[in-house]
């Protein structure tokens, strides 16, 4: 590779990284724990990360935890253009998947060609939720919401009256991904009706 061709991929991958700075204003739906504000995007990204760390000895089957950890890291790079979408909105969850995807092909695209295939390729792998790594990211990616929800008053659910029945498919994943947290999720989600945060 001459110096040319080095300087312009060098260009291309700071131009990525200082365009995935906007996530850290990318405003979820989900408060923060204390209940004062919205979570950003950025950081909903780093928890996953560290969860990913923490409970990887609740999943059933052998994975490779550095290639969570790089699933969790890209899989909401398209809320840059696509937002967040609230995961009880339906009409929103519609169109989602068509945002998303002209999201991935600008954000990823902004890399040379070789780094634009493999980050678009785990977060096609994020979405398809297939391999034990992208099953375990999604079980987190769920888990997260319960862990908030549970810790501020009932958040987003109270929010909204979501049900529990609804909460439970919205946590389904878990149950593939992380199977022994299972428990745990159907024990908080027991103790948040009881508490009035989730509705019959």
């Amino acid at each position: 590779m001459n110096q040319q061709t080095e300087a312009a991929r060098l260009e291309r991958q700071i131009a990525f990284i200082v365009e995935v700075d906007r996530l850290k204003q990318v405003l979820r739906h989900t408060l923060t724990i204390d209940g004062m504000r919205r979570e950003n995007s950025a950081e909903h990204s780093w928890q996953l990360a560290l969860m990913a760390l923490v409970l990887a000895e609740y999943v059933a089957e052998p994975l490779d935890l550095a290639h969570v950890i790089r699933l969790v890291l890209v899989h909401d790079i398209v809320e840059i253009d696509a937002g967040d979408t609230f995961a009880f909105d339906a009409g929103g969850n519609i169109t989602k998947p068509a945002r998303e995807q002209a999201a991935a092909n600008r954000l990823y695209g902004l890399l040379p060609s070789d780094q634009a295939a493999e980050l678009r390729a785990w977060w096609d792998e994020f979405e398809a939720g297939e391999t034990p790594e992208a099953r375990y990211a999604n079980a987190l990616d769920r888990l997260v919401g319960l862990l908030t929800n549970t810790r501020n008053g009932g958040g987003t659910w109270r929010q909204h009256g979501i049900s529990v029945t609804a909460a439970l498919q919205r946590l389904a994943p878990v149950r593939d991904g992380a199977p022994g947290l299972w428990p745990y999720v159907e024990r908080t989600v027991a103790a948040a009706h009881a508490a009035g945060w989730l509705t019959d």
